[in-house]
């Protein structure tokens, strides 16, 4: 005697009711990078489909993205003018600022997570002030100026702040600076899980932030460090997070799951821009069947152990789920 298993999986209708895993709509952060200027929208040609805009076109994209059921994006943004310590990102007419109110006056049910961070800022392309001496980041100068940058996205209308730039107690800090400014209630999604990755190249096209010298090793996570990701990632639950991130997501998805079973609280994965323009590549190529991997890889994603998905695919993904359902 043997256990039959197909018995389940002849009946596609079996099959869908008894499906372990399910992909939503409402899994997904859509990313969206700002432009000053008027009427622009430009195609970054590493990652197809993808663009920077103006103001008025992210309005336009916004419409788009909630016709489409999305509930929620990622903001970037990146200013025309900068300077060593980012200073754009520290005023409320900088670009963020300034596209956080245009968002939320005109969609103020739009769900709006702000990237937080400064190497789109900087003239240097690093994710903070500089440690001349050492030639990396000055953690704890880095974290004074991020708590104010967190302040100016709260008070123009942020629903939830991601700091995306790795510094040792940044969650604490911002909680503070939050908590002693009236924004207690104000989430942050800590990117608490970050490795120093080469998945990361086609963002850099389209932020505009590869560093000017070295990289960023000194405060990424090395790839090959599994203890210290699930340490990193409970760090930051201890300090406050309410959300936590592992990104890159498809190498590695040992990590969460294994974050998943250490910790309560929601795990979002970062489908990161090497991975969707590896996709991308392999459609143009005529060797994968597009949008079959795109889907499987998102439900792996899930699979896994993620609540909550940032993907550039994410739009074709909810036309797909629509379409289906």
């Amino acid at each position: 005697m043997f256990k039959r298993f197909r018995r389940l999986r002849i009946n596609p209708l079996f099959r869908d009711l008894i499906r372990e895993t399910s992909l939503s709509v409402n899994d997904f952060i859509y990313p969206l990078f700002v432009v000053e200027g008027r009427g622009v929208k430009k195609e970054i040609a590493s990652m197809p489909g993808v663009f920077q805009m103006s103001v008025d076109e992210i309005l336009k994209e916004c419409a788009a993205v909630i016709n489409l059921g999305i509930k929620a994006v990622i903001l970037f943004g990146i200013p025309s003018v900068k300077d060593s310590v980012g200073s754009d990102a520290l005023s409320d007419e900088g670009i963020i600022a300034v596209t956080l109110r245009a968002i939320k006056d005109k969609f103020p049910n739009l769900l709006v997570v702000t990237d937080l961070c400064f190497c789109e800022y900087t003239d240097h392309g690093h994710c903070g002030i500089l440690d001349h001496v050492h030639q990396t980041v000055d953690n704890d100068a880095t974290l004074e100026i991020s708590a104010a940058q967190a302040l100016v996205h709260a008070k123009n209308g942020a629903d939830m702040i991601a700091p995306s730039g790795m510094m040792d107690g940044i969650i604490a800090t911002l909680r503070g600076a939050l908590d002693e400014n009236g924004f207690e209630n104000l989430p942050i999604m800590a990117y608490s899980t970050k490795f120093a990755s080469a998945y990361y190249g086609p963002f850099r096209d389209v932020a505009e932030s590869a560093p000017s010298f070295g990289d960023r090793r000194s405060y990424q996570m090395d790839s090959a460090n599994r203890l210290e990701a699930v340490s990193e990632s409970l760090e930051d639950e201890a300090q406050g997070a309410d959300v936590l991130m592992v990104k890159p997501a498809l190498a590695y998805l040992d990590i969460i799951r294994e974050l998943r079973e250490a910790t309560r609280l929601p795990i979002c994965a970062y489908n990161v821009s090497g991975e969707y323009a590896l996709l991308k590549a392999g459609a143009k190529a005529g060797v994968i069947d597009y949008e079959r991997v795109m889907m499987e890889t998102l439900v792996g994603f899930k699979r896994a152990g993620a609540d909550i998905i940032i993907s550039y695919h994410a739009k074709e993904a909810a036309e797909i789920l629509r379409r289906n359902f």
